[in-house]
């Protein structure tokens, strides 16, 4: 063996001696310490994974802290106002926005929501979300509050959301807070003016439209430009007015103090009186309206004018909508224990999918119309069918295929009495 050999030898039994003493040194210490704790040599051994394990769960514990705290920083920052209670609606968790949503100094933790929100339609609201355990979006006006001006929101509006919270993560239920009373107000001058323009413009119309008859009917003296000239002008006249008859029909339904007449009345009768009435703009087309109702009595409580509406829009709609010949229009009902199933639907050319989220927005018209000839309709009338259908708590669908079927399904509550 060479010296380097031999020496490296004698470092290498130096080093693992070495070793040797230091854990009998550091055993002993444990033991030591174990012995002073009253533990067995045998747990002794376990005191350093206990340690890591204290360490780790301490480092854990810091970053769900940090995680926290920017979470938290996140929520400060939204516009909305954010709440969580428990299940006894106390108030777990509230992001700063919503004390400035709700004109509070400060939001308690711990305290009933009731107390700090002021107002039982929220704490009804999320009551019931959790109760049925779904997510509710609904529409608030604030009630009068007897505190102090500086705190009262009566009157003001907010979009309310609730959702339950899973029970891993202590149950209750999460609140949104957003204030729209900007939009509402809006809102109500444009319902507010539309109402009352229509009215404005109604009777003058009225007038113009009648002395345009008056002439009509004293043309056989006329030259053929003066009568194609009364002949336009009484077109239009008509679409103007009922243009402001579907815009009254809106403001009235919008209107919350606008009651409806409601009284039983026969569907079926309902809508062979839509068909008849439009029967003359089939007339020279290869098209026709079926009508397939159960027999006996077809009853539903509603208001027979908004009915006499909703069917003479879709059906005309159809009409208007489909010049190609073979269109088969077919109208439906369907009774259940406690809905009413109505459909309008048609074979003719549909509606395209990018269509279908808007056609029952005021005004919106897509371009379907297919005949130069034919005057457009208001735009109005699908918006009065949603209308109408929701006034009366029902829903209204509507499903396309183009070219194959259009559908529009209407679902009504039965009132059983």
């Amino acid at each position: 063996m060479t010296s380097l050999s031999l020496f490296l030898a004698l470092m290498l039994g130096a080093c693992l001696f070495a070793w040797a003493r230091r854990e009998k040194y550091w055993t002993k210490r444990w033991e030591g310490v174990a012995k002073n704790l009253g533990l067995r040599a045998r747990d002794a051994d376990l005191l350093p994974m206990h340690s890591t394990t204290v360490l780790l769960a301490r480092q854990q514990a810091e970053q769900q802290a940090e995680q926290r705290r920017v979470f938290e920083s996140l929520l400060d920052e939204i516009s909305q106002g954010l709440v969580l209670v428990d299940d006894g609606l106390r108030i777990r968790y509230a992001n700063a926005p919503l004390k400035k949503l709700l004109n509070r100094k400060e939001i308690h933790v711990g305290r009933p929501l009731i107390e700090d929100v002021r107002d039982h339609q929220i704490s009804d609201l999320v009551q019931e979300s959790i109760t049925e355990k779904r997510h509710t979006t609904r529409r608030i006006q604030m009630l009068p509050s007897d505190v102090g001006a500086g705190s009262n929101l009566g009157g003001r509006y907010f979009i309310i959301e609730a959702a339950p919270l899973a029970a891993d993560v202590g149950g209750g239920a999460w609140l949104m807070f957003q204030d729209v009373t900007e939009s509402a107000m809006t809102e109500q001058i444009r319902r507010d003016f539309v109402a009352n323009a229509s009215h404005e413009l109604r009777t003058p119309l009225t007038l113009i439209n009648g002395y345009i008859e008056m002439l009509q009917e004293d043309s056989a003296k006329s030259s053929p430009m003066m009568k194609r000239s009364l002949d336009v002008m009484e077109k239009h006249g008509k679409r103007i007015a009922r243009i402001i008859e579907d815009m009254l029909a809106i403001s009235r339904l919008e209107d919350a103090s606008s009651s409806l007449n409601k009284e039983p009345f026969d569907v079926r009768d309902c809508a062979e009186d839509a068909a008849d009435h439009l029967a003359p703009m089939l007339e020279g087309r290869d098209a026709r309206i079926e009508l397939d109702f159960p027999k006996g009595d077809c009853l539903l409580t509603g208001d027979r004018f908004y009915w006499d509406q909703i069917f003479t829009n879709l059906i005309e709609n159809s009409i208007k909508e489909n010049a190609k010949p073979g269109l088969v229009i077919r109208v439906s009902g369907e009774w259940r224990k406690d809905e009413c199933i109505l459909k309008v639907s048609d074979n003719g050319i549909g509606i395209p999918a990018h269509d279908l989220p808007f056609v029952f927005k005021r005004f919106y018209r897509g371009n379907k119309h297919h005949s130069s000839t034919q005057v457009k309709g208001t735009g109005l009338g699908l918006s009065i069918v949603r209308r109408a259908v929701e006034a009366h708590g029902g829903t209204v669908e509507l499903t396309s295929s183009p070219g194959i079927e259009t559908t529009f399904t209407m679902r009504l509550p039965l009132q059983h009495g």
